[in-house]
């Protein structure tokens, strides 16, 4: 009966070592490797946009000492940003590069229309603003704020304005304007503060 107890305990414990020596080594629980790194860095720009869309090209057909003579058309002046945190306001800007000569004679004449004689509706609402304000981009006093939009914090930062302007000369400013082709350009700038 020892002999049959040897081989027993002979024949278990060859079992126990073929099965210590073909399991899986997850057995003894995972293994795992060192801790690769990759370092992502990514950059969102400041950005500050104006686009024309529409009204590009606005005519008019003056009338001598008149107050009224509205352009053929509006504007459609789209301004969009990208801000970095601590900006506080946009202003959206209309302004001539000259106060006294906003507009020129084409046909090489020496006469001028002022910009104080230019007049800029926004959305409709209210008169028409000569352009007779010293804009941030120029010492002219020849431009007109279209509107201010606030940043508060974080909640517009990321956003757009869209602005619709209707168009005026007033010729009763230069009483003795000739008969003439007249042309300038109305720049339409925007600034983020501070």
């Amino acid at each position: 009966m020892k002999a049959r107890f040897h081989l027993f305990a002979s024949l278990l414990a060859i079992a126990v070592a073929v099965t210590l020596l073909t399991s899986p080594a997850a057995a003894a629980g995972p293994a795992n490797s060192n801790i690769g790194n990759v370092q992502l860095n990514a950059t969102l720009n400041e950005s500050l946009t104006v686009t024309v869309s529409a009204g590009t090209t606005v005519n008019f057909t003056l009338a001598p000492n008149t107050a009224s003579n509205a352009g053929s058309t509006t504007s459609t002046v789209s301004t969009a940003w990208v801000l970095k945190p601590g900006r506080n306001n946009i202003a959206v800007w209309a302004y001539f590069t000259s106060a006294t000569g906003a507009l020129t004679s084409t046909t090489g004449g020496t006469a001028t229309i002022p910009s104080s004689a230019v007049g800029v509706q926004v959305n409709g609402a209210g008169g028409f603003t000569a352009c007779a304000t010293v804009s941030p981009f120029n010492a002219a006093a020849s431009g007109m704020l279209i509107g201010n939009t606030t940043i508060t914090g974080n909640t517009n930062t990321n956003s757009s304005r869209t602005d619709t302007l209707a168009y005026n000369i007033d010729t009763t400013v230069v009483p003795q304007l000739p008969a003439d082709s007249y042309a300038g350009v109305l720049n339409i700038q925007a600034q983020a503060t501070p």
